[in-house]
């Protein structure tokens, strides 16, 4: 009798262990679960931080890209400058450069003189203009950088370069 009864109390301890190990097992597995959570929401955030600072380098690379700027055509070599008159002519030549540059639409937008309303530019106003749009569609998300817009004018005879302020904007979503 006596060892049954021990043989019960032995089985008593071993069922409580077992309990236990697999209490602790289910903790153990919970608090990672919840680590992982937590390192994959900064994940997320940081995903998304990277994909906006590549949208941004974009900008920048398009604004200095031999399409676009300026070059050494307005004395020396001028970072973030878009050569309008450049851009007017590949407006006209858009096709051409479908899927190039990896962008929905690139707007050009003169920010400064201030212009009292918008206009789209064309060959027939340029550059009379305030916007030049290298696709019809609006920019609904935007990533922009600030660029100097130059372009040749001439005033009595003589050729001057004029610049202005304006903001490149990029239509992007990373695939």
């Amino acid at each position: 009798m006596a060892l049954s009864k021990r043989l019960k109390k032995a089985q008593l301890k071993i069922q409580q262990m077992a309990f236990m190990l697999m209490a602790l097992t289910i903790f153990f597995a919970l608090v990672g679960m919840f680590i992982i959570a937590i390192k994959l929401s900064g994940l997320k955030e940081s995903a998304a931080e990277v994909a906006e600072e590549n949208a941004l380098l974009l900008v920048t690379r398009i604004a200095n890209s031999p399409e676009f700027s300026c070059g050494e055509s307005f004395g020396t070599r001028k970072l973030n400058c878009i050569d309008t008159d450049k851009v007017m002519m590949l407006k006209k030549n858009i096709v051409k450069y479908n899927g190039f540059w990896k962008v929905s639409n690139i707007e050009i937008r003169k920010i400064f003189p201030v212009s009292s309303r918008d206009k789209l530019c064309t060959l027939g106003n340029y550059p009379d203009c305030n916007i030049i749009r290298l696709r019809p569609q609006n920019i609904t998300s935007e990533y922009s950088n600030f660029v100097a817009l130059c372009r040749k004018e001439s005033f009595e005879g003589r050729v001057y370069d004029k610049c202005e302020i304006g903001k490149i904007m990029v239509a992007y979503s990373e695939k």
